[in-house]
């Protein structure tokens, strides 16, 4: 620690005062100030550790100034600490660094530091700074983490089930398709595409970048181009348009993916193989209003009156699919009559395993 002047500054090496001495006065401010505030020379070695400091450390002051408050830097952290504190006093620029600093009781205390550069007229004087604890902070993120972590695992392995399942009941169908009477195979084969198409809305929505909160506009065309490959490739034609960006949560994805599915089983049950099926999607996203979708399928007409020996479950589906995500339809997705969805607004998402006072 340097040597008080006659005038009571602080002087780092004991030597004239500068513009930035501590004088009695802002000491005994510092330490009455519930935060834990130091100060450097310009080579960067301590020179004062108010008493809050050193409340929290145990020790005292003498044993803190040059660099001996670095014993109580963490293993971890000391090699971390030193470049970016070595590069802002190079630089001369303010710098702000999380690391963990022994207690007195021996714990080790996340601290979040924040230090400024010390000029005037030119002439560097060495850094002022201070630290305040963030270890309840830095536990509720790593408590978030291995939530979310937990979580992505078990819904990976719901998806993984899921697939199996849906794998087998394609099996199935496809086994009593071939052993129904003709008359019936239509049915089979129309059943099993559904069920496909329910397995590739269920895949796109576990390859969602956010599965919280799911960007619309992304979703679907990755949708629609898996719908396209799945069933007479290269004669499905979905478009999307519209401006805004919308995220939704996962079960109004999922309602909106088998719909759209439901649009394009439809027209494809409707026309020929030779026969390109085309999809329009609108969607309108104004900032501070509902998101409204607008689906139009280009042979709405040929597919509202389906394919003999086929069962005509379209609206229905579509119907039960909306009611489940609380979406407002109507329509019949024709050129005249074009299927309307209205989404229902959308839920602030907050992370369980926060605390309030996090949120």
């Amino acid at each position: 620690m340097g040597a008080d002047t006659p005038e009571g500054g602080l002087s780092g090496d004991g030597g004239p005062e500068t513009p930035f001495d501590l004088g009695n006065g802002f000491r005994r401010f510092a330490d009455h100030v519930p935060l834990m505030m130091w100060r450097t020379d310009d080579s960067g070695r301590s020179t004062y550790h108010n008493e809050c400091w050193l409340q929290f450390t145990g020790r005292p002051l003498a044993e803190e100034i040059g660099d001996g408050w670095r014993r109580g830097l963490h293993p971890d952290d000391f090699k971390r600490h030193a470049e970016i504190v070595a590069t802002a006093f190079e630089s001369r620029l303010p710098f702000t660094i999380e690391f963990r600093l022994r207690r007195h009781d021996g714990a080790y205390r996340w601290l979040l530091d924040t230090g400024r550069p010390l000029e005037e007229n030119g002439v560097f004087y060495g850094y002022l700074g201070s630290c305040f604890d963030i270890t309840d902070r830095k536990h509720a993120e790593e408590h978030a983490e291995h939530a979310l972590l937990e979580k992505e695992t078990l819904l990976a392995e719901i998806y993984h089930r899921v697939r199996n399942n849906l794998q087998v009941m394609v099996s199935l169908i496809g086994l009593y398709g071939r052993a129904a009477p003709e008359s019936c195979r239509g049915s089979f084969d129309a059943l099993g595409q559904r069920v496909r198409a329910i397995a590739l809305v269920q895949q796109h929505l576990h390859e969602a970048p956010h599965i919280a909160s799911i960007d619309l506009r992304d979703y679907l065309r990755r949708l629609a181009s898996g719908l396209g490959q799945l069933r007479r490739a290269g004669r499905i034609s979905v478009t999307i348009e519209g401006e805004g960006t919308s995220l939704v949560e996962p079960r109004t994805a999922n309602a909106l993916g088998m719909i759209v599915a439901e649009i394009v089983a439809e027209c494809l049950d409707a026309t020929g193989e030779t026969v390109t099926c085309g999809i329009s999607i609108g969607i309108d996203a104004g900032v501070g209003g509902p998101v409204r979708l607008s689906i139009v399928s280009s042979f709405g007409e040929a597919a509202a009156a389906g394919r003999e020996g086929v069962p005509k479950l379209g609206p229905r589906l579509i119907a039960a699919y909306a009611a489940q995500a609380e979406i407002a339809v109507s329509g019949t997705a024709t050129e005249t009559d074009p299927l309307l969805l209205q989404l229902p607004e959308a839920r602030a998402y907050v992370p369980p395993s926060l605390p309030s006072s996090l949120r």
